[in-house]
């Protein structure tokens, strides 16, 4: 049997393909369409910018304090602090002027100030810390300074007595050496005499050194009560300002009437 060679392009084939053709064409002309206009709006922005940069303003005081306002800045002014406006008015930049030796020494000082402040202010935290945990109740300052004082007034008690033998010695020897009148005084009760008095300096300059320190331990346990009170208070005031402060899980803590 002879075999009929088959039509290359149907009608209806044909129809089909010239359908795809003319779509697919009309799509990459809408996609070239697209892209030259986002190419022509990143020209055009790109040369908007370009524009307002080259077009800005700069705005500058001088000695007088009088302000000045020019497209581009004088030779003479450079050096000085200006800001740059965009042609709406707006800050686009902001230079600073180069600090005077004067004005870098206040600047390191003013640093060194903020340090020395904030090593303070740490300190100063520390310190409330340790005043918290090392006292629970004000009692317990108060037992604290007494202590303290106790152990000062027992080193002053010793002084005294000790200060009092001393005393009655070098009032010996001053009998002893008078008693020889016009004669010669044998040096051992000189040497005495000089050690004895010696120790009595030296004893009278430790009881006024302890008095000293004993006002000072008053004070310093005074200042710490005080601080140690506006803690608390601190703590208390803090705690009513937390949230859900004065309620429980079931309604308002009790007051002193409802005890």
């Amino acid at each position: 049997m002879t075999r009929q060679p088959s039509l290359p392009n149907p009608p209806a084939r044909r129809q089909a393909i010239g359908v795809v053709r003319r779509d697919g064409g009309a799509d990459l002309a809408r996609f070239r369409t697209i892209a030259t206009a986002v190419v022509l709006t990143a020209l055009v922005l790109a040369l908007a910018a370009a524009r307002d940069a080259h077009g800005a303003t700069y705005k500058w005081v001088d000695d007088k304090g009088i302000i000045h306002y020019a497209d581009k800045m004088p030779t003479e002014a450079v050096n000085r602090g200006h800001s740059e406006l965009d042609k709406q008015g707006i800050l686009i930049r902001k230079t600073e002027a180069p600090l005077t030796p004067e004005q870098m020494r206040a600047k390191v000082a003013e640093i060194e100030r903020q340090k020395k402040a904030a090593k303070e202010n740490e300190e100063l935290v520390r310190r409330d810390r340790a005043l918290l945990a090392s006292y629970t109740r004000e009692e317990d300052i108060d037992l604290s300074r007494a202590r303290a004082l106790t152990t000062i007034e027992g080193q002053m008690q010793s002084a005294r007595v000790y200060g009092a033998t001393l005393a009655k010695r070098q009032k010996e020897l001053v009998e002893k050496k008078q008693a020889f009148g016009d004669g010669v005084v044998p040096p051992a009760i000189d040497r005495e005499l000089e050690s004895v008095e010696g120790e009595l300096s030296k004893n009278n300059a430790l009881m006024a050194a302890k008095k000293e320190e004993a006002l000072g331990v008053a004070g310093k346990y005074d200042v710490e009560k005080q601080r140690w009170r506006d803690l608390k208070a601190a703590d208390v005031a803090a705690a009513r300002n937390a949230p859900g402060y004065g309620t429980a899980t079931f309604g308002v803590l009790p007051t002193a009437s409802m005890k």
